[in-house]
């Protein structure tokens, strides 16, 4: 168990004043039995004129906001406390005819999980599927925990990982060839998976990311920690990348276990360190403020968003967010 305190702040300026059109919030997680939301706060300037909430068709919980008036600025900050009992690298408890791969999906869990296992890119000179092959190495079987954790593993150590603040995502083969952020190689992962005939979805959060290695990364330097035990030879893990921003990563169905949360930018399974906001069928759906303005032609926006994921070790759990 851990639990999480998640501040999300999006500001939104317009170089002149404009009128706002309904806004789309995915910022509040659903409760679960591994996760629990403890207390939610929000505030929003302008203040919305009508604030309405909704499940979407994944059960992901959305607010619309709509407004009156004229601004200048949208800013937009959601704070979470959060209860997490997610699993770090669990070995997991699949039922035995779903321990090796190939295996089919019971017929009664294959109705519904149809859409998670249709691929969305094309491949037409088959370099992807030619990826995943390489992967599986002509194996009649495979175990399955173990073939997941190799391609999750793969694409974070053969694909460079980049910020990139455009919108969208990148297709899978162009991945393939120059890397991308975190949503890019989920989107690589969902695909390959589905290639092997798994049912996969993408999922929007947030990642925390130790302190002492966020020190570090402002710094330039290596902590105390790291240094101590690169003297002694010892292999150093790799750096968490992904935080300081919202998060993406895969969930894929294993019957037995369920949806399993994996994190190919960071070779991450089980969930203990990812804190889950909302699943869908490709990333669009799950952006965490998307909405319309009007204004004069020309107009400029401009866009920053800030996010801290802090975890609550010896401290006391306040009962509300102040």
């Amino acid at each position: 168990m851990a639990v999480f305190i998640v501040r999300h702040r999006t500001h939104y300026h317009y170089s002149e004043a404009v009128t706002l059109g309904p806004q789309r919030l995915v910022i509040r997680p659903r409760d679960s039995h591994d996760l629990r939301l403890l207390d939610a706060t929000l505030m929003v300037s302008p203040p919305a004129s009508r604030t309405r909430w909704l499940h979407d068709i994944y059960d992901n919980s959305i607010a619309i906001l709509e407004f009156e008036g004229t601004t200048q600025d949208l800013i937009v900050e959601s704070r979470l406390l959060i209860d997490n009992y997610g699993y770090d690298k669990p070995r997991l408890p699949v039922e035995p005819f779903a321990e090796t791969w190939p295996f089919d999906y019971r017929a009664e869990e294959a109705v519904d999980l149809e859409p998670w296992t249709r691929r969305q890119f094309k491949d037409p000179e088959g370099r992807l599927t030619c990826w995943v092959r390489q992967l599986v190495n002509n194996k009649i079987e495979y175990p399955t925990q173990d073939l997941l954790v190799a391609m999750m593993r793969r694409i974070k150590d053969e694909l460079p990982y980049s910020v990139r603040y455009e919108e969208g995502i990148r297709n899978p083969l162009e991945t393939l060839e120059k890397g991308g952020t975190c949503r890019d190689f989920a989107v690589l992962m969902i695909e390959a998976a589905r290639i092997l005939g798994f049912a996969a979805r993408f999922v929007s959060g947030y990642l925390y990311v130790p302190p002492v290695q966020i020190a570090s990364d402002r710094n330039g330097e290596q902590s105390d920690h790291d240094k101590d035990d690169a003297a002694a030879g010892v292999p150093l893990a790799a750096p968490i990348v992904g935080g300081g921003s919202t998060h993406a990563w895969v969930q894929i169905y294993l019957p037995g276990a369920g949806w399993v949360e994996f994190d190919p930018t960071n070779a991450l399974y089980g969930g203990a360190d990812l804190v889950r906001i909302a699943i869908a069928r490709e990333p669009a759906l799950v952006s965490p403020v998307s909405g319309s303005f009007k204004g004069p032609l020309g107009i400029r926006a401009t866009l920053k968003v800030d996010v801290d994921v802090q975890l609550l070790k010896d401290e006391p759990i306040p009962e509300r967010l102040s």
